[in-house]
């Protein structure tokens, strides 16, 4: 690590500019995002809520979407409170300690989601092109040691990557033109070569993040290859739909984490970094609960039927 200049100070907080640019906006923005927010953690809590209620629904598949959807409620708080109370305040200081736990929780959900999601087009994958060994591929077991091998990895890499980063000097300006601790932004505050860092972080995302969307991409087209084959027309119908609900979702959340990690700095502005950020970490989270209760027969059947118990048991018959 080199040395800072004897005229050159150790930053102990960032300024996050954030949305500072659309200052007459701020307080719309503020509540826009917090009804957003709070729809996202109630749309998640009652996916949860009724896989775990409704015994038809305990199967692999839903055991990765109760997966998902804690992720998912954990991987936006980690960032919108605080984006939050920053559309509030003039002061948008945030400590280094903070914004190094931020950019760990951040980054540490998002690289497991990506995995989870992996996780989730393997078991349509065997569903599909393997139902008579389904069970017995994708036990219980399996599909817990999947889960596992997820969190336990990314949360691995991304805490030895993280505390990399902030190994770093980081001195003059502290003026981050983003509205969380996200790491190329934080690692351009740096008073020393991070060359190394960037590097790290390319690989990282290719591994975690193009790796898991190409096993995706091979998996389906192996399930489309299958689907094509079924000879009636239902069929083919039925074994889209369990998949179209998943493909929304991956398309919808690597199609902006591609953009941002992959995409040459060189092509960026601050502006519509934000505005791709702001899909992978409010729009994603906030539309998956809906996709999968508005495109999942399975989901809406449990919701009615959840909702139909609740009414009998508060009207008991006379």
């Amino acid at each position: 690590m080199e040395k800072l200049g004897e005229n050159q100070t150790n930053l102990n907080e960032f300024i996050l500019e954030g949305f500072s640019y659309l200052a007459e906006l701020q307080i719309l923005l503020f509540f826009v995002f917090l009804v957003t927010y709070i729809i996202t953690l109630l749309g998640n809590m009652l996916i949860i809520l009724l896989i775990k209620l409704n015994p038809s629904l305990q199967t692999p598949m839903y055991f990765f979407l109760v997966n998902l959807s804690f992720l998912e409620m954990c991987y936006t708080t980690s960032v919108v409170p605080q984006m939050l109370i920053h559309l509030l305040t003039e002061h948008k200081s945030i400590s280094l300690a903070r914004c190094a736990a931020q950019m760990y929780a951040f980054t540490i959900l998002g690289l497991t989601e990506c995995c989870l999601l992996a996780a989730m087009a393997y078991d349509r994958y065997v569903a599909i092109c393997h139902p008579l060994h389904y069970a017995v591929i994708m036990n219980r077991r399996v599909c817990a040691q999947l889960a596992a091998a997820s969190w336990i990895t990314c949360i691995s890499v991304e805490i030895a990557q993280t505390t990399w980063i902030f190994s770093l000097p980081f001195c003059g300006s502290k003026h981050i033109q983003h509205f969380f601790c996200d790491i190329l932004p934080v690692v351009k505050m740096a008073c020393t070569d991070t060359y190394k860092n960037e590097i790290v972080v390319m690989a990282v995302s290719i591994i975690f993040i193009m790796g898991p969307f190409l096993l995706i991409i091979l998996s389906y087209i192996r399930i489309i290859s299958t689907i094509l084959k079924l000879p009636s027309a239902k069929g083919r119908r039925k074994a889209f739909s369990t998949c179209s609900s998943h493909l929304m979702v991956v398309a919808l959340f690597f199609g902006t984490a591609l953009f941002t990690y992959l995409i040459p700095k060189s092509s960026y502005t601050p502006q519509s970094d934000q505005m791709l950020s702001l899909m992978y970490t409010v729009v994603s989270p906030f539309l998956n609960p809906i996709i999968y209760t508005l495109r999942n027969k399975e989901v809406k059947g449990a919701f009615k039927k959840t909702v139909s118990k609740l009414f009998s048991v508060q009207n008991p018959a006379s």
